[in-house]
């Protein structure tokens, strides 16, 4: 699968999306009173998802093209060998097998991917077990600190991947936590996220992990360092390490590790039988369901982290076995194609109506613009189209008091995608009002606003006062998506984050592109090595830099108190 990718423009159907795309001229309310099956036709089913497309900007013509668009470009080709375990990350020549991670233990040999000999199924529930059998341990209180007290605060201490998924499925999975047992978060290297976090907390009951692959990373070495330091400063404050063999004891029971590194793990002083693996072939923004995934395990149990792998699971396999017109991501996935190289759009929001989501647009952002945001293509030819996307959202109903005034009635097209739940993990009544369905009625009700706006004779019907009836009118034809699901379960959670997975994967193919290196966070990171002996004092350090920096640089120096 190294050969060069085929280029997308150099297809019929490219051809003929640019002819469509060059008269296209959407009719949301047209298309729908003239076309009573438009919303069966385009809605779709994806394990417990149920995906209304109707409100998108397509046709018959072009979903059609799009879908021959799939086919020219050899998608089906590419997934499969995805699946297979192929090397299909090539700029790092590495299998691409996170969907490995949530193969059922007894997967049928023909359908077990093995890698260099190895039996991928098994190595992860290898260690599936191992974090299972340490999250039971926590959750019962069998496992303790050093002085013997059961753990009340578990502390994850990553950056991107190793933070970005737990957090999200933290806040996600709130209603199946276990009580009295709580989980938090240290990613950015800004000291304050470290002592805001450690705030409050009692070191004889706090755990940590420390989640990195490499045990390299500059920020989670550096926040691991500061909470070792805390932890043996609190003990030592309250009378419980008197010595040397005691701190080595206290770091032994309040650290444990996500790392292969288990020289680097040994070497901080945490017991590498507390150590969990994951493989190169999982790219960290695809980590959750591994090893990373511990503090999660921890918080809702293995049962129901099981049930979240079993969710990624089922939309693993109706991505490699739905046909295309019915494929949920991949037809996901080729109309972001269409809006982003047809008809312009260069963002796309998601806005989940369920407060419990409020981290997952921030989760999205790593996933797809870390995969996609390339400017060549895997063979290192230059790309012939637009990629990417800019990912952002916000909670509903907070996010239409914010930026719904833009979606609305702003100059730019804003592809959106809603997702919304029938059951609220948290049942509550104003009254005689059910506020969920209050809150769902503001879901139903800006995607139809969107669809189908407002006219100038609308508004003049209302008595509006004819030098304000511009601003009152909305144009419609905004895109979105609507994502429902009957509850927000852990495995509803794992269905909606391998969707987008997939849909990403989709679009990394069309483009061209290779969705699982990210060379692009190297520079600045290596940049940083040389501007820190500037910021210390170091005068050749600051000679080399350039005069924007030294200048800052400077002003830094000045003002900083020490």
């Amino acid at each position: 699968m190294t050969a060069a990718p085929v280029d997308p423009t150099s297809t019929s159907a490219w051809a003929r999306l640019a002819s469509l795309a060059e008269g296209f001229s959407p009719d949301l309310r047209a298309w729908f009173d003239q076309d009573p099956g438009r919303v069966e036709r385009l809605t779709r089913t994806a394990g417990d998802l149920r995906v209304d497309l109707s409100k998108s900007l397509v046709d018959d013509d072009v979903l059609a093209a799009l879908l021959d668009l799939a086919e020219e470009i050899g998608l089906a080709a590419r997934r499969e060998a995805m699946f297979r375990g192929e090397r299909i990350n090539v700029t790092e020549d590495r299998a691409v097998l996170h969907t490995a991670l949530r193969l059922p233990r007894d997967t049928p040999a023909d359908r077990r991917p093995t890698l260099d000999g190895q039996d991928v199924v098994a190595d992860v529930h290898e260690v599936l077990d191992r974090v299972y059998a340490f999250a039971d341990r926590v959750r019962s209180g069998d496992w303790t600190g050093v002085t013997g007290e059961r753990v009340r605060t578990v502390v994850n201490i990553g950056i991107g991947g190793s933070d970005l998924g737990p957090v999200m499925a933290y806040e996600a999975l709130a209603a199946y936590r276990q009580e009295g047992l709580e989980c938090r978060f240290i990613s950015n290297i800004d000291p304050t996220d470290a002592a805001t976090t450690l705030a409050g907390l009692d070191p004889a009951t706090t755990l940590f992990i420390v989640s990195s692959k490499t045990f390299g990373t500059l920020e989670t070495l550096t926040n691991a360092r500061l909470c070792r330091q805390w932890l043996l400063d609190g003990l030592r404050e309250r009378g419980d390490l008197t010595d040397e063999p005691g701190e080595r004891a206290a770091v032994v029971q309040h650290f444990v590790a996500v790392s292969t590194a288990l020289d680097k793990v040994a070497d901080f002083g945490i017991d590498p039988d507390n150590a969990f693996g994951f493989w190169d072939w999982v790219g960290g923004r695809y980590s959750l369901d591994s090893a990373i995934g511990t503090s999660l395990a921890i918080a809702i149990g293995p049962e129901r982290f099981a049930e979240l792998l079993a969710g990624f699971h089922a939309m693993d396999e109706h991505f490699r076995t739905a046909p295309a017109a019915d494929n949920v991501p991949l037809l996901m996935g080729l109309l972001n194609v269409w809006y982003t190289d047809f008809l312009g759009a260069e963002t796309h929001a998601v806005l989940p109506y369920s407060q419990l989501l409020h981290r997952f647009p921030a989760y999205l952002q790593q996933l797809t613009m870390e995969s996609n945001g390339k400017g060549v293509r895997w063979d290192g030819s230059p790309v012939t189209t637009e990629t990417g996307e800019v990912f952002w959202g916000e909670p509903g109903t907070n996010g239409q008091h914010a930026f719904y005034q833009l979606l609305h009635q702003g100059t730019r097209l804003v592809p959106a995608d809603f997702v919304a739940f029938a059951n609220p993990a948290y049942p509550l009544a104003d009254g005689e009002e059910d506020v969920h369905e209050l809150f769902l009625a503001n879901f139903l009700a800006q995607t139809r606003a969107l669809a189908f706006g407002k006219t100038a004779d609308e508004v003049r019907a209302e008595g509006t006062e004819e030098s304000i009836v511009p601003a009152r009118v909305f144009t419609g034809n905004r895109p979105t998506t609507s994502i429902i699901a009957p509850d927000l379960t852990p495995s509803v959670l794992g269905q909606l984050v391998a969707l987008y997975e997939h849909i990403t994967f989709t679009q990394g193919v069309v483009w061209g592109i290779d969705s699982f290196d990210q060379w692009g966070v190297e520079l600045g990171k290596q940049l940083a090595q040389q501007v820190g002996p500037a910021l210390a004092g170091d005068a050749d350090a600051l000679a080399e830099q350039d005069a924007s920096t030294r200048a800052l640089i400077a002003y830094y120096q000045e003002h900083r108190r020490r």
